[in-house]
């Protein structure tokens, strides 16, 4: 064999490790930047359902306020506070 038959034998390998890394490198940017903006996606997703957790939130405070059911209370259901007389306190029963 001579020398440049073995540089050859040598040369021909590398080269196509070089070429396989270098497919293996676009491949895996390629696949790092597409799972990036899914990330990115994702994120804004968050976002905007933490927004909306945050107006429910203070929709569920605001109807169950005591003045809102005391007023949907007498007008709805036609309901009034009980006099003094009208009240009857019932005790539990002892152990």
């Amino acid at each position: 064999m001579t020398s440049q038959q073995l540089q050859l034998g040598l040369c021909v390998p590398l080269a196509a490790a070089v070429v396989i890394s270098g497919v293996w490198v676009v491949t895996t940017k390629h696949q790092a930047r597409q799972l990036f903006g899914e990330l990115e996606a994702l994120n804004r997703e968050r976002d905007r359902l933490q927004v909306d957790w945050g107006r429910l939130q203070i929709e569920e405070s605001t109807w169950g306020t005591h003045s809102r059911v005391e007023t949907l209370s007498r007008d709805r259901l036609s309901l009034d506070r009980p006099t003094p007389e009208q009240i009857v306190v019932v005790a539990a029963p002892g152990p």
